[in-house]
């Protein structure tokens, strides 16, 4: 349910969560000093000729953050990391990646302290685990070579498996073979750019419990994705972007911030006078009729939810239920992408 006549959609960050002098979130995984940013964004742009990647967008992203940029295809995501990760040049505005200013000659510095993670983990398949990771690591010029693959195949769950070929591996397994490849440079932002995309459920789990393992270690994560339980699962905040950036904020704050508080009240038969029940009690801001009994606006539910229960029962109604709606982070997305829909075929 909507609050009549808002329109939260802005393209610059909500003061709560983008202040320098407040925490980002208050996830207590976060080991970045107050007010500290891996990543800062401020007005940046990309066009493709006369086409639009993506227009003004600005947020910042706090160390030890798990950041969720979501959006439809189309919407620029990975246009924006492609952009952030130095492969594609901004047409305007400015950034700091891992502090460090966004230009061209800054380039080589940026991709040092940072990995990306693509859809397509990249893999040579007639190469061992082992040897994909000695590549790459060589090609990062780093030292301990040895060490720093162990270690991320350790993060991975992987230790045991450095001797495969990476062509008999799964998809769920090269994905972390990719993961344990963009954790080698010890990165001060990972970029992952939709890490489950076309995994089992079980597969997609493994994912999951790896990405929470590096939140709880407080590695800085920028993650884009479809699925938007993964996003409310792992993330501190979420952005949804659609071309231009939509919303940003904690998923509990932007249900809270696009739709009004509401109860859902199951009853055995509908009552004779609904308005005559509900209508007028305190809290309540109005009612509407649902499939299985009323679903009804309130301003604070913990003082409606009381008075609702005792008119229902004055009024000889049997309550099933009475719970305060709970919107998801879907409810969210999808209400967003209508509303760009809809203005679109105006």
């Amino acid at each position: 349910m909507r609050r009549p006549g808002e329109m939260p959609v802005t393209s610059e960050p909500a003061p709560e969560v983008t202040s320098r002098a407040e925490p980002i979130t208050d996830a207590s995984t976060l080991d970045g000093a107050k007010g500290e940013c891996a990543v800062v964004v401020e007005h940046l742009t990309k066009h493709f000729g006369e086409r639009v990647a993506f227009d003004d967008v600005s947020f910042e992203v706090g160390y030890g953050e798990v950041f969720g940029f979501l959006g439809p295809n189309g919407a620029g995501k990975t246009t924006t990391v492609r952009t952030l990760g130095t492969l594609l040049a901004p047409t305007s505005g400015s950034a700091t990646v891992a502090g460090i200013e966004l230009c061209p000659e800054n380039g080589p510095a940026i991709r040092s302290r940072i990995s990306i993670m693509p859809e397509s983990p990249g893999l040579y398949l007639r190469l061992t685990v082992m040897e994909n990771l000695e590549c790459f690591a060589g090609l990062y010029e780093l030292d301990d070579i040895r060490g720093r693959i162990d270690r991320a195949l350790r993060a991975v769950n992987l230790a045991d498996r450095g001797t495969d070929q990476c062509g008999a591996l799964s998809k769920g397994l090269r994905q972390r073979v990719a993961l344990a490849r963009a954790l080698l440079n010890d990165p001060a932002v990972l970029f992952l750019d939709e890490p489950t995309s076309g995994l089992d459920p079980v597969a997609t789990h493994e994912v999951h419990e790896l990405i929470g393992s590096l939140r709880e270690k407080g590695v800085t994560i920028f993650l884009t994705t479809h699925r938007l339980q993964e996003a409310e699962r792992l993330c501190h905040r979420v952005a949804i972007l659609s071309t231009t950036l939509r919303l940003i904020g904690r998923p509990h704050d932007l249900r809270d911030q696009l739709f009004s508080r509401s109860l859902d009240v199951r009853v055995r038969t509908r009552l004779e006078d609904p308005d005559a029940v509900l209508g007028g009690l305190p809290g309540v801001e109005g009612w509407e009729q649902a499939p299985s009994g009323y679903t009804l606006a309130v301003s604070d539910p913990e003082i409606a939810a009381p008075q609702v229960a005792r008119a229902l029962v004055g009024a000889g109604a049997d309550i099933l239920s009475l719970a305060e709606s709970r919107h998801s982070l879907e409810d969210v997305y999808l209400e967003l992408i209508n509303e760009d829909v809809e203005a679109k075929n105006r």
